[in-house]
C-alpha cells in the first residue's frame, strides 16, 4: 500500500488496465508519466520519466517499441538509471524481436517480455519471458508447475515453476527456432535495414501532406519499422477515415485517437 508502478502515457492500454487494476488491489498507485509528442531526444525522454520518479516508485514499467507511437525508447539508459535508484524495471518488448536487434541483458531491464509472433514471425503464442537471476525467486505462476520441488529445490527454481504449468499445445515455443533460422538464412538484418528505408520514404510522402505532423525526428534511432503521424482533426473521425481508406482503397491502416489527438500507423515488414 502507497507504493507506485510508473509508466509512461505511451504505454499498450491491456497493460496500463493491468497495472491500474493490480495496483487498486494493494492500495498503491499506477502513475504514467506524460511523454506526449511530438519527442526530441532520447535524453529528454529520460529525464520527463525520472520527473515522475518519487520515494514511493518500486517499479518502472515501460515499452521497448511503442504500440501506439512506433517510437523506440532509451530502455537501457533507463533501466541503467532504475537500477542505481534501487528500482525494479518491467520492459515491454511486444514490438521488439525481429524489429531490432535485441540484446536482452545489455538492456539490463530485471523482467523482459516479448512477443515472437509479430516481427520475428512465429506463430501467434510464441512468447518469453526474460528475468536477471537476481530476481528470478520473485516470479510466482498463478498454477504451481509440475516442475516444482518444495521438498528437493532444483538448481534454477525459475525454470522448474515455469516449465509445466498445465496442458499447453507447445508447438508455437517450438516453432521459435525455425523462425530464428529463416531469419538468419534470409539475412533479416538487411530486410530490416531495406524496411526502414521504405517506410522513411512513406513518411516523407505522408509529411509532404498538408497538415500531416511528425512526432519524432527523422533518426533511426526513434523509429524502426513502424511510424506514427498526426493527421488533422479536419478530416474526422480517424476511425471512419480509416473505414473508407479500406472500402475506397483494399488499404487496411490504423487510424485512432491517443492523448487527444488523431494519428496513422504505418508498419512495413
Amino acid at each position: 500500500a502507497g507504493d507506485e508502478v510508473l509508466g509512461t502515457d505511451h504505454e499498450y492500454g491491456a497493460c496500463d488496465r493491468t497495472w491500474e487494476i493490480l495496483t487498486a488491489r494493494q492500495g498503491a498507485r499506477y502513475v504514467r508519466a506524460p511523454i506526449g509528442a511530438p519527442v526530441t531526444t532520447h535524453a529528454d525522454l529520460v529525464e520527463a520519466v525520472w520527473a515522475c520518479v518519487t520515494e514511493r516508485t518500486r517499479m518502472l514499467f515501460v515499452s521497448h517499441i511503442t504500440s501506439s507511437t512506433g517510437l523506440i525508447f532509451p530502455v537501457a539508459e533507463l533501466c541503467a538509471r532504475a537500477r542505481a535508484a534501487g528500482i525494479l524495471t518491467l520492459v515491454d518488448g511486444a514490438h521488439a524481436p525481429g524489429q531490432v536487434a535485441l540484446d536482452v541483458a545489455s538492456i539490463g531491464a530485471d523482467f523482459y517480455t516479448g512477443n515472437c509472433h509479430k516481427w520475428l514471425c512465429a506463430p501467434k503464442g510464441a512468447a518469453f519471458l526474460h528475468a536477471r537471476p537476481e530476481v528470478q525467486d520473485m516470479v510466482e505462476p498463478l498454477i504451481i508447475s509440475w516442475g516444482r520441488r518444495p521438498w528437493r529445490p532444483g538448481p534454477n527454481r525459475f525454470v522448474d515453476d515455469l516449465e509445466f504449468t498445465g496442458t499447453h499445445d507447445i508447438a508455437a515455443y517450438l516453432s521459435v527456432p525455425a523462425a530464428i533460422d529463416f531469419q538468419v538464412v534470409h539475412r533479416w538484418a538487411e530486410v530490416r535495414v531495406r524496411c526502414h528505408e521504405m517506410l522513411r520514404r512513406a513518411r516523407a510522402r505522408l509529411l509532404a501532406l498538408p497538415g500531416i505532423r511528425a512526432i519524432h525526428p527523422d533518426d533511426p534511432c526513434w523509429y524502426a519499422q513502424m511510424e506514427a503521424v498526426e493527421i488533422p482533426a479536419a478530416l474526422g473521425d480517424p476511425r471512419e477515415l480509416a473505414d473508407r481508406v479500406f472500402a475506397d482503397h483494399a488499404v487496411e491502416v490504423p487510424m485512432y485517437d491517443w492523448n487527444g489527438r488523431s494519428y496513422l500507423r504505418l508498419a512495413i515488414q
